[in-house]
């Protein structure tokens, strides 16, 4: 499977995969900038893969649909605020695009619908904003246990698997994860990597899997020295994520 990676708005990322002669797109937030990369390349569109409901998601998914006559994929619990939906899948539902195994994975929190696609002989995670490199998405509508859960479920994938997320945030997440996290010397390195990937203007996603288990504070809520620098020794993992995501969304 072929990945074209490309920026749109102010820092989202709009993912094109190719497998054989099937084409899909990933959170479109708008279509000019997929329909030009698939010009460029002579391709057409045959699905949009919708991750959620949020309009910086699927503000393309209308006129792709109109100009491509592609279908598009979503959640079936949020079908409703999917713009144009066709096919609705559940937890575990799997789906072949060209010559890869698409598997669905309900992961709700930042908002109740918000799924991921994980293609398990590729290794590659498409997430929208439930896992963001060093951070996690905001919690706009699920509960913290919810997140948790849904962050436990991506944290049990294979270590090398890649993580494709809905924005350039990594730089500002590092920033937060230091505050926690001051004494993980891993993290530090990351996150003078990152620092000198964007002055360079380069991309931080995709990201492996390995180094969120490692520098992540949200996939490490039974860490002691965390738990220690916020105040939360002992503490269940979801009052643990908890007080990070109140930590981060102040930050």
């Amino acid at each position: 499977m072929e990945i074209l990676q490309i920026p749109a708005l102010t820092d989202n990322y709009i993912y094109v995969l190719i497998s054989d002669d099937i084409v899909a797109v990933v959170d479109p937030c708008e279509s000019e900038p997929v329909t030009e990369a698939l010009f460029n390349r002579g391709l057409g569109l045959d699905f949009i893969l919708s991750t959620h409901h949020h309009w910086d998601h699927v503000g393309g998914n209308i006129a792709l649909k109109d100009r491509w006559g592609a279908q598009i994929i979503g959640a079936a619990n949020d079908s409703a605020r999917i713009p144009g939906i066709d096919l609705r899948f559940r937890d575990g539902d799997e789906f072949v695009l060209g010559a890869s195994t698409m598997r669905v994975m309900e992961v709700p929190g930042h908002t109740i619908g918000q799924v991921a696609y994980f293609f398990p002989n590729e290794k590659k995670l498409f997430c929208g904003d439930t896992l963001f490199a060093m951070g996690c998405g905001r919690l706009f509508e699920g509960t913290p246990q919810q997140m948790t859960a849904s962050l436990k479920k991506i944290a049990a994938l294979p270590p090398d698997t890649e993580i494709y997320c809905g924005h350039e945030y990594t730089k500002r997440n590092a920033e937060f994860a230091l505050t926690v996290d001051r004494e993980n010397k891993l993290l530090k390195d990351r996150y003078e990597r990152v620092s000198q990937i964007r002055i360079e203007l380069k991309f931080t996603v995709p990201f492996t899997l390995a180094e969120e288990l490692q520098t992540n504070p949200f996939l490490r809520l039974g860490d002691e020295t965390i738990q220690k620098n916020i105040g939360c020794s002992g503490a269940p993992p979801h009052e643990v994520f908890a007080k990070l995501r109140s930590l981060k969304d102040t930050f």
